[in-house]
């Protein structure tokens, strides 16, 4: 990381980033061009790496992209205030939290671990729990994010 003054490697303050923002960018490979996909998500935590799930379509790009390569980049960020420069341009800036990994994606099969992906999801989103049923559940594609790594990076002010 180019600015390590603003690195965060506290895992529980890198969590509440996680917890608190609400979309993640998903980056794919199409063909050696990205590809990347605004999506909500939930999380949970297996040791100090953050496993996502996401939802959508049961077909189209994404999907097909994630069958060809598994391996994607996800990025998270909680953007903030702008910060003034004056009369000066270069001296703008905006604050700002991020989270960057990459992950192994991988589609899950219909069934009880997909209905609580789903459950996670609506967890992280909304702060309340909602049963999910079969039905709902076969109704979309739920896609496990495993994060093989992990950065993270702040300005404050």
């Amino acid at each position: 990381m180019r600015r390590q003054d603003r690195e965060i490697t506290d895992r529980g303050e890198i969590r509440a980033i996680v917890e608190r923002a609400k979309i993640l960018h998903l980056g794919l490979n199409d063909e050696g061009r990205p590809y990347v996909v605004p999506l909500h998500y939930g999380v949970e935590w297996a040791e100090e790496l953050p496993v996502f799930y996401v939802h959508g379509a049961k077909e189209g790009r994404k999907l097909d992209l994630l069958r060809r390569d598994g391996r994607v980049f996800v990025e998270i960020d909680a953007a903030g205030a702008l910060v003034p420069g004056g009369e000066t341009p270069c001296r703008y800036g905006a604050v700002f939290e991020s989270v960057m990994c990459d992950a192994e994606a991988e589609l899950l099969p219909a069934g009880g671990e997909k209905q609580r992906a789903l459950q996670i999801l609506m967890k992280t989103q909304t702060g309340r729990d909602f049963a999910i049923t079969p039905e709902m559940a076969e109704g979309v594609a739920v896609i496990r994010l495993r994060a093989v790594n992990l950065s993270a990076k702040a300005r404050r002010a």
